[in-house]
Parts: C-alpha cells; sequence; structure tokens
C-alpha cells in the first residue's frame, strides 16, 4: 500500500464530575490513540490526530484534507451520534474505515437492530420498547428481564440493579435509567447463559475471528455475573475482583461454534457493517446463540479491548490488525 495521509477521528476519553461516571465509557484512551497512530506510522504514513468532541470537524476536514480517515469516533450527541463523523466525510467526498451512516445509526438502536433480527430470524431476546415509563408491560415477556438504555454502548447504564425479578421493581428501573439517558428504555429478557462475542474483519475475504467467552465465575464473589458497565470498566482492577477470564478461543463444540458464526456474520451483513464488527451473544443453556447487539465500532485498546485479543487468538499482531482495517477501506474504495 502506498504511504497515505491518514487522519485518526476519534473521542479522547475526558474527567468530569458533573457528569454521570459512565459518560465517557464509549469514549478511546490517550494509550489506545497512541498505538493505532504507531502502527499507521509504521508503515508509513502521516498520521493527522482530530478530537472530534472539541474540533468543528467541517472546518478541520476544509483545512487538512486527508486521503483517507481511520475512523473511531463516537460523535458528540443525539439519536445518530455514531453516524455523524462518516456524514461529515461523506460531504467532503472523504473516504473512511468502518462502516457507513445507516448502519452505525441502525447498530446504536438496539430496539431497531432487534426488529431485523427478527425479520430475519436470527436469535434475539424478546423485548419491549418504553417511550414513557408506564406502558403497560408484555404479557409475553418472561422474568427475569433486564433494562437498557436503547441508544448506549460500552454497557452504559447497565448494572446488575437493572436484572428485575417481579414487576414491582422493573418500572421504578425503568423511571431511573429513562431520568439519566433521555430516551426510551429497552426491557427484554435476561438470557442465562454464556457470555461471548464475535470478531468479524474485512481484509479482502471476510475473516470470522476465534470466538470469545468472558467467564464471570471467578467475580460471582463481586455481586457481578455479566458484561455491567463496572464490569467494562475495571475490568482487571485485582482490588474490585473484577477478573472474568477469558477463553479464546471459546470452549465449544464444533456445531455450536459453527453455528455462533453463523449468526454473527448474518448479524453483521444484515446491519450492512463494513470492515469490521464486533457481536455480543448470550448462548442459552440449551444453545441458542441470541444476539444481543453489533458493535460496528468496537474497541481497539491493545491490552483491553476484546477485539484485539480475537486477532492476537487469530495469530495476528496489533499493528497487522490496524493494517487490515486499513487495507480492507482502502480496497473497498479502491484507493490501491
Amino acid at each position: 500500500m502506498l504511504a497515505m495521509r491518514v487522519a485518526l477521528a476519534y473521542n479522547l476519553k475526558e474527567k468530569d464530575e458533573s457528569k454521570p461516571a459512565d459518560y465517557f465509557s464509549e469514549f478511546d484512551s490517550e494509550e489506545t490513540i497512541s498505538a493505532i497512530t504507531s502502527a499507521l506510522e509504521k508503515r508509513g504514513h502521516e498520521v493527522l490526530g482530530v478530537n472530534v468532541g472539541h474540533a468543528d470537524i467541517f472546518s478541520y476536514f476544509r483545512k487538512n484534507p486527508a486521503d483517507i480517515v481511520f475512523n473511531i469516533a463516537e460523535g458528540k450527541n443525539g439519536k445518530y451520534r455514531e453516524s455523524e463523523v462518516p456524514a461529515v466525510l461523506e460531504f467532503f467526498n472523504i473516504p473512511y474505515t468502518g462502516s457507513n451512516t445507516f448502519s452505525l445509526a441502525l447498530a446504536l438502536n438496539k430496539a431497531l437492530t432487534k426488529k431485523l433480527l427478527r425479520s430475519e430470524n436470527i436469535p434475539t431476546p424478546a423485548f419491549q420498547l418504553f417511550f414513557k415509563g408506564n406502558e403497560e408491560l408484555s404479557p409475553n415477556l418472561k422474568f427475569p428481564l433486564i433494562v437498557k438504555p436503547n441508544r448506549e454502548g460500552s454497557a452504559k447504564g447497565i448494572a446488575i440493579s437493572n436484572v428485575v425479578h417481579k414487576k414491582d421493581f422493573l418500572y421504578d428501573k425503568i423511571g431511573q435509567v429513562m431520568n439519566i439517558y433521555k430516551q426510551e428504555v429497552l426491557v427484554e429478557e435476561f438470557i442465562e447463559g454464556r457470555e461471548i462475542t464475535v470478531g468479524i474483519l474485512e481484509n479482502g475475504n471476510i475473516k470470522i475471528l476465534p470466538i470469545l467467552e468472558i467467564d464471570f465465575s471467578t467475580c460471582k464473589h463481586t455481586g457481578e455475573y455479566f458484561y455491567s458497565w463496572r464490569m467494562k470498566e475495571y475490568q482487571g482492577n485485582t482490588e474490585l475482583g473484577f477478573l472474568p477470564l477469558m477463553h479464546c478461543p471459546a470452549k465449544l463444540d464444533r456445531e455450536t461454534e459453527d453455528l455462533v458464526k453463523r449468526v454473527a456474520l448474518r448479524t453483521h451483513q444484515l446491519v450492512g457493517c463494513w470492515d469490521l464488527s464486533r457481536t455480543d451473544i448470550r448462548l442459552s443453556k440449551d444453545n441458542i446463540p441470541y444476539v444481543l447487539e453489533i458493535n460496528p465500532l468496537p474497541g481497539l485498546n491493545p491490552k483491553e479491548s476484546n477485539f484485539p485479543l480475537m486477532a492476537y487468538a487469530a495469530g495476528m499482531k496489533y499493528d497487522d490488525l490496524i493494517g487490515a482495517i486499513l487495507t480492507s477501506a482502502s480496497e473497498r474504495i479502491g484507493l490501491n
């Protein structure tokens, strides 16, 4: 690949005590930004970094033309925030890595994605969307239920208390989530089973990375037993005890492994993802892979994020992963 001028678009994690504790969870650390920059520079590319949380991106890209943008930005705000940067780039006809505006907006809306999955008979937990908070609960839903903000990622707004077993507690939790996140609330059946995630990388051919299982059996004393916000935010913290076991490849029989991979690939293609995605799945006790959500902008922290861990299990180095994402986008848009 010829050397290019690559703009790295990101949101930098910050500290602001006036915001909820999980407000910046989706944003990237300096470690991630530095690692991606280094990987690109090693391949001879000139890298321009832009923190879209503070920059006027219209002015920036007008004044700083780039051959391509390596996009990991979550955007600023609103229902379609993950589409903001790609929309601006399309306005300026600047190519970028990752999924397009439609796919990013769709994937951020959990309920809409689940409706699409159901239409194609892809397993996903039964659910109901609450807009006012006092709607009558569907009699088809079975407890336990889990309450989530409908348009957030990185397990924002999700704690162990979000899993409810009685109707009386359900409406209190719906009200709490609605009040904090100012959006509709998703209530879905909580699937007892195994937590797994599947990464897909497009680099010439579609590559399904080794399946990762997150095993929380070592964290039971913390009171957390699934990927809550605290579990994600403090994963690896010895003092707090958030030390889940990572099995990659996951310990699945061949038939189940093939089924999980097919479901993840179908989800990737149905949502219209490009270059990469990570699909989060609960594998029920009867081996049904229920899709919880798909993330077209998976975290790329070289030490902590799940997507790189799966790439490492496939024999890739971090620099190879970043190079593969850029190559996939470049080939897709004909830059090579």
